[in-house]
């Protein structure tokens, strides 16, 4: 099924099949069961469980209690897959109803599980093996944002005019895609202090990784990625000869595709350079002190540097009315696009992501900016405000982007403001989702999106063990 047809289909369910079937509390408060039954998880947690009896017990709110109940797990009830060998861990996440991995969602879709992996030694192998997995993908192409776990699958993007292969599902170049799986391997050693991951194949994927970045800088005007696709869906493609509109090499890496999936209008991503910026130097800390390959971190690091310096000369504009703010994209140039999207990376989610201080004076501009209607993608509407973005198009806020206005905000009232949001916008499903209409949350795209169900588990986590008053 085209991925257009099944985002339609899923509009039309959420505004009447799934509504109409797991209802409202009844009566008596109760909610009902909407989770998948024990019997059909396909992994099974005590500590995770634990967590949920314990957030149940002691939140006074029965929806949100139920909501957590629903959302926290659903990465592991629905979309986890034991691949291991005998000597390797292997594990393949989809990310929902689109039965294929992406680099990033896997990585976020586990991320909220790393505090839990002290407790739960099977819950630490799974996201080893997510990371080995990663690796192994990462090394068969590093250009390509999502995979089939078969290797000799040819799906619905084979046709795609780029440098296709069995085994992947599309193959748009996102820097994120190679910033997520770092990010996932650093901090689960930081937790665990569990060297298994960094093995040969791992270490090639970081010089993969480098490799990628240093050509999408474009120095020397040239590309070995380029793709376009058949399609009336303008942001599914690049323009000029599949290479997108041109950019002037300051040192910038170019994203073909924003982690919406959907083209760049100029190459220079911001939020995702400054995701790039902080992956580096995370993968060169591992290269440094767990492999010794101080060639290898040295380059991560030059490389950290000089993008972090063009960011700040060129991803750092003039708004008329919200002053020095980061840019969303830029071409080096001097052109710029002004606006945030929903997904992560974002301009909003940068702290989140520890590319920025959630205090820094650019962010905080940039966030009054990005969270106002002069970001032409911030929609007002009777049930509530917030980001959404050119994939699903107008007025379709995205609860990604309230989560993560409560994540990165310092401000109670706000924090409470967006549970609340999410509370009320489920539409009546007891999960999370893409997006919703800003005046309808009973019209929503993607009934199954568990890195969203799994992100908004971990925003109620985090306010339980650190504000509880939110949440009554």
């Amino acid at each position: 099924m085209k991925r257009r047809t099944f985002l339609q289909n899923t509009f039309a369910l959420g505004a009447g099949v799934v509504a109409s079937k797991f209802s409202f509390a009844n009566d008596l408060g109760t909610f009902p069961p909407v989770r998948i039954p024990v019997e059909k998880r396909h992994f099974n947690s005590k500590v995770i469980e634990g967590a949920i009896a314990e957030f149940q017990k002691n939140v006074p709110n029965k929806e949100l209690g139920w909501l957590f109940n629903n959302c926290f797990p659903n990465t592991l009830d629905t979309t986890i897959y034991d691949e291991s060998t005998a000597t390797k861990k292997l594990t393949y996440v989809i990310t929902g109803d689109i039965d294929a991995m992406w680099l990033r969602d896997s990585s976020a879709q586990v991320w909220p599980y790393l505090p839990f992996m002290k407790k739960d030694r099977k819950l630490q192998d799974l996201i080893l093996g997510l990371i080995n997995k990663q690796a192994k993908c990462i090394n068969i192409d590093p250009y390509a944002n999502a995979f089939y776990n078969d290797p000799t699958k040819k799906g619905e993007w084979f046709s795609d005019h780029t440098t296709m292969k069995p085994g992947l599902h599309e193959r748009k170049w996102e820097i994120d895609s190679l910033c997520y799986p770092i990010r996932l391997a650093y901090h689960y050693w930081k937790e665990t202090n569990d060297n298994t991951p960094f093995d040969d194949e791992w270490v090639q994927a970081q010089e993969n990784t480098y490799k990628t970045f240093v050509e999408q800088q474009r120095k020397d005007g040239t590309s070995p990625y380029v793709f376009s696709r058949t399609t009336s869906r303008g942001t599914d493609t690049l323009q000029i000869d599949g290479l997108g509109y041109p950019v002037n090499p300051v040192g910038l890496i170019c994203s073909s595709f924003r982690p919406s999936d959907d083209c760049t209008i100029f190459l220079f991503l911001i939020p995702s350079n400054l995701f790039a910026v902080t992956s580096l130097r995370q993968s060169a800390e591992i290269l440094r002190k767990v492999k010794n390959n101080t060639t290898l971190a040295a380059k991560m690091e030059a490389l950290a540097q000089e993008v972090e310096t063009a960011v700040n000369r060129y991803g750092i504009v003039d708004h008329p009315d919200h002053g020095r703010i980061y840019a969303f994209e830029v071409d080096g140039f001097g052109s710029r696009m002004m606006m945030d999207d929903a997904n992560v990376p974002s301009l909003l989610s940068l702290p989140y992501l520890g590319a920025v201080d959630v205090n820094d004076e650019v962010y905080q501009r940039t966030r009054n900016f990005v969270l106002s209607e002069k970001n032409p993608f911030f929609f007002k509407g009777k049930v509530a405000e917030g980001i959404g973005g050119p994939h699903i198009g107008r007025d379709m806020i995205w609860p990604m982007a309230i989560i993560m206005r409560a994540m990165t905000s310092t401000n109670d009232n706000e924090i409470r403001t967006c549970i609340e949001t999410l509370r009320n916008t489920h539409g009546d499903t007891g999960f999370m989702h893409e997006s919703f209409h800003k005046d309808d949350p009973k019209k929503f795209t993607r009934h199954w999106f568990a890195w969203t169900n799994t992100l908004f588990g971990e925003l109620l986590w985090k306010t339980y063990q650190e504000k509880p008053a939110l949440l009554k």
